[in-house]
C-alpha cells in the first residue's frame, strides 16, 4: 500500500477533509451569490452522516486509548446533538436568505465551529499522537464506510434530522 493510500485512510486526516469542506459549505451559505438552499441540502446530509459515523465507529474505539481524554469524547457527542438541533432549526425555515435564516445559519455555524475547533484540538490531536497508524487506518475505513451508508440513506432530509434530535 502507498503512504498516499494511506494517509487517505488515516481517520484523522478523513474526517479533517470533511471539517474543511463543512467550512467550506458555511462559506457558500452566507454568500448572496450562491445557491444557498443546495449548499444547505448538501451541508446538511454531510453533518448529519458525518457526526453519526464518529459516533457509530471512531468514539468509541478511541476511548480505550491512554491520553484521550474520556470526557472529551463525551462532550463531542453532546456537540453533535447541539448542532443536529441547530441544524433542524434552520431547515425548518422556508425562505433562505431571510433574515430569520441568516440568524439560524449563524447559529448553526456556531455550534459546529466550536465542536471542530475543540474536536480537532481535544479528540484528533490525541488520537494522531496515541493511535498506531494501522489502528487509525483501519477506523478511517469503518469511519467512511458508516458515512457512505448514511449518506446513501438521505440522513440530510429533515424528517430524519427530526428523528435524530428526539432520539
Amino acid at each position: 500500500m502507498s503512504d498516499g493510500s494511506k494517509e487517505d485512510q488515516d481517520v484523522v486526516a478523513v474526517i479533517l477533509r470533511d471539517h474543511r469542506t463543512m467550512e467550506d459549505l458555511f462559506r457558500r451559505m452566507r454568500s448572496v451569490e450562491s445557491d444557498r438552499a443546495a449548499a444547505l441540502k448538501e451541508l446538511s446530509a454531510l453533518l448529519v452522516a458525518h457526526g453519526e459515523a464518529e459516533e457509530a465507529e471512531v468514539y468509541g474505539a478511541l476511548k480505550r486509548f491512554r491520553d484521550i481524554d474520556d470526557e472529551e469524547v463525551e462532550h463531542g457527542t453532546e456537540e453533535h446533538a447541539e448542532g443536529n438541533e441547530a441544524l433542524l432549526r434552520l431547515l425548518e425555515v422556508e425562505d433562505v436568505g431571510s433574515d430569520e435564516w441568516d440568524s439560524r445559519l449563524e447559529d448553526l455555524v456556531q455550534a459546529v465551529s466550536h465542536h471542530i475547533d475543540e474536536e480537532e484540538r481535544t479528540i484528533l490531536n490525541g488520537a494522531r499522537e496515541n493511535v498506531p497508524d494501522e489502528r487509525r487506518a483501519e477506523l478511517g475505513a469503518a469511519f467512511q464506510e458508516e458515512r457512505a451508508k448514511q449518506l446513501a440513506s438521505g440522513c440530510g432530509d429533515i424528517e430524519n434530522v427530526r428523528k435524530i434530535v428526539n432520539r
